[in-house]
């Protein structure tokens, strides 16, 4: 019984206030079970929408190929379209079996941060197997919006925001035997030496030690991504990058469905706090801005990462390579965040001119780190789709996007590893050409 319901009850950690409702999404197939779930769900949060005058009703989000994500409203007569959307929750339920691949607590504790920062809705209550939180006004973005100059710019800018004011969170709690808050061994915790754990290296360590390995063949596959994942972190993980030991609070999942276009007007953040700074230049240029979405893969991670993530992306689920950014529009992208980037870290000393930025030349930089990342996403989600086809209930061939996704990865390790005597694949192709 919704009554049963404990009044501000929280999470199960004594750091948050969030509410906790001990209440599941029912994801099954069945329309009638998936309404009824939700309904009784928000009820729960807002017990005054079961009022005669109310209508709740559901909408249907499909953009992703993991979680279950409706937008709840309450469409009350004489409500605007606006007034409904201001009070609008979404409700995003976890795909099945993905505890695997997510902490759903780190998960909680990166929404809480965002919203520490401006940079996250409001998150208004978890429960059993997912969450509840503020629906942000927008257009969600398709990949083709992603490819467009001012919804680009718009991304490298918010990108470097978060990449520039978020603090990365770090496991604190490690004991003598290196094993980090009882969840992971030091083997995991300690893949990349002198990387303060979480990090998207023990991510990947933690998903191929989740691989399935029933038979000698999928044991053999994990052993050869196994191998893979040394050679990347003894090849990539000590690179210096911006942030502190080369890590940045990194969103790690920004697909099109993640980026959502903010209504034209004086820019404000998720929470309508807005930093003046912002307002001002949206005001007087009327730039577009936007908001991201979903963090249950944010991690601290290099930006070139981040940013290499966010680039293969352009091609949306279909992997269309031959829409992915060129080496022009990489520059433009990388221009515009490191501007964004050193106009919110640290300023300088007064008079320090040693600490003076040539953002041309940190900009040719990270243009060459992203190029060195460029494989890793393959790789990243390569293993993903793999856990993915062995636990996930949605009709998407994760088999098949595992053979998609790490064919982008041996390509590069073919490029990084001098293989001419084969065709150029057309993502290196489309990787290479220059305008």
């Amino acid at each position: 019984m919704d009554s049963d319901i404990p009044n501000g009850a929280t999470n199960g950690d004594p750091m948050s206030q969030i509410q906790y409702i001990p209440l599941s999404y029912d994801s099954s197939n069945d329309s009638s079970n998936d309404d009824s779930s939700a309904r009784r769900l928000i009820l729960a949060l807002r017990p005054e929408w079961s009022s005669p005058d109310s209508k709740v009703e559901f909408v249907r989000f499909t953009d992703g190929i993991t979680n279950t994500l409706l937008k709840a409203v309450n469409r009350k007569p004489g409500l605007s379209k606006a007034q409904i959307d201001s009070e609008a929750i979404l409700l995003r339920a976890y795909g099945h079996g993905t505890d695997v691949l997510i902490d759903r607590h780190r998960e909680t504790q990166n929404h809480e941060l965002l919203m520490k920062y401006g940079l996250a809705p409001k998150l208004l209550a978890r429960f059993e197997n997912g969450m509840m939180y503020r629906f942000i006004q927008g257009k969600v973005c398709q990949p083709a919006d992603l490819r467009e100059p001012s919804i680009y710019l718009a991304v490298a800018r918010r990108i470097a925001q978060w990449h520039a004011t978020v603090p990365c969170l770090h496991e604190t709690n490690t004991g003598s035997n290196g094993v980090t808050n009882g969840h992971h061994s030091p083997s995991i915790d300690l893949i990349a030496p002198g990387k303060p754990p979480p990090n998207v290296w023990t991510v990947m360590q933690k998903w191929i030690r989740a691989l399935p390995t029933k038979t000698e063949a999928q044991l053999k596959r994990q052993s050869e991504l196994q191998e893979q994942l040394s050679w990347l972190v003894r090849g990539l993980s000590q690179r210096p990058g911006l942030g502190k030991n080369g890590l940045v609070f990194a969103h790690c999942d920004l697909l099109s469905g993640n980026v959502i276009i903010e209504p034209k007007g004086p820019g404000t953040n998720v929470n309508g706090a807005g930093d003046i700074r912002e307002v001002c230049q949206n005001t007087l240029q009327q730039q577009p801005s936007v908001s991201f979405i979903d963090y249950e893969y944010a991690t601290p991670s290099p930006a070139a990462f981040d940013l290499a993530n966010h680039f293969a992306e352009w091609g949306g689920f279909d992997c269309d390579y031959r829409v992915l950014p060129t080496r022009a529009q990489r520059l433009e992208f990388i221009r515009e965040y490191i501007h964004t980037y050193f106009s919110l870290v640290k300023p300088p000393a007064e008079g320090d001119e040693s600490s003076s930025v040539d953002e041309e030349a940190e900009s040719q930089r990270l243009l060459a780190e992203v190029d060195m990342f460029r494989g890793v996403p393959g790789f990243y989600w390569g293993i993903w789709a793999l856990i993915q086809a062995t636990i996930s209930h949605i009709d998407f061939d994760y088999a098949q996007y595992a053979v998609v996704r790490l064919g982008e990865y041996w390509a590069w390790r073919d490029a990084m590893d001098g293989k001419h005597d084969k065709e150029v694949p057309l993502r290196e192709q489309r990787w290479a050409q220059v305008e």
